[in-house]
């Protein structure tokens, strides 16, 4: 099965996904607070583990807090620029405050724990970015594009302070939103492999090679940067190893160190 096609049936939600892609660069319309409250809805709407809801929305107002995060996020300026900006955040923290407040850790007969664990964060995550999806579905429904900004998880002492963040929550993504300046194209995806059944499977020697080719073919048709041989050499030198994400790696041990500290 080619899940990089969109196979026979068709309608207008699974259109709507199908050309949905990153925007960067914003109409100057802003978006209207029915807009705002339609997207939001629609993010409260999304699955939610147990309907604890593990997850709080920050809005972005303060034009010197966007300017301030259009830097601290890797340098992207037009983060300053997006019409309206949330960012999603895992939270447990108002459930470890209600626990408290609410006596839970005086009921008999219960294994209490005080701090929240690494499965709870992960949990928490899911339900954020569940979230998020959901409002860029409902944003792009609207003619509003968004663009995720996985770097509010770098620099997490600088966001931590900027945010306000408390021990038991984590900044997971970050959501610009904006009308396009003009329309884009949807960008290729590589569906090759990505559809196991049962059991997963690791390429073999062959597929990988192949790999490599069709992913030059989608991402680099043009030729590859120079100084690199094939397509993997290029992700690797311009995303994992980069430093960007050493520096997401380090404060990624940071946040989640600080959760389980409380």
């Amino acid at each position: 099965m080619d899940i990089s096609q969109p196979g026979p049936l068709r309608n207008a939600t699974l259109d709507l996904i199908a050309r949905r892609r990153s925007t960067r660069t914003y109409d100057d319309a802003p978006i209207t607070p029915e807009e705002k409250q339609a997207v939001l809805h629609a993010a409260l709407r999304a699955p939610t583990g147990g309907n604890m809801v593990l997850y709080s929305i920050i809005e972005i107002e303060d034009p010197a807090l966007k300017e301030r995060l259009s830097h601290t996020c890797d340098e992207q300026p037009f983060i300053a620029r997006a019409p309206w900006v949330l960012v999603f955040v895992a939270d447990w923290q108002k459930w470890t405050d209600l626990f408290e407040a609410c006596d839970a850790h005086d009921m008999p007969d219960v294994a209490h724990r005080r701090q929240a664990g690494t499965g709870d964060l992960l949990l928490a995550c899911c339900d954020a970015l569940i979230a998020a999806q959901t409002a860029v579905i409902a944003a792009e429904s609207l003619g509003i594009g968004s663009c995720y900004i996985g770097d509010v998880l770098e620099n997490g002492e600088t966001h931590a302070e900027l945010l306000g963040l408390p021990p038991h929550t984590l900044p997971i993504a970050m959501l610009c939103f904006g009308r396009p300046r003009k329309a884009q194209e949807p960008i290729g995806r590589y569906g090759t492999r990505v559809l196991h059944t049962d059991r997963y499977a690791r390429m073999t020697a062959a597929e990988l090679s192949d790999a490599a080719g069709d992913l030059a073919l989608l991402h680099a048709p043009n030729g590859l940067p120079e100084g690199v041989d094939n397509y993997p050499q290029a992700v690797y030198r311009r995303k994992f190893a980069s430093d960007f994400m050493h520096e997401m790696n380090r404060s990624a041990d940071w946040w989640i160190d600080r959760w389980r500290r409380g």
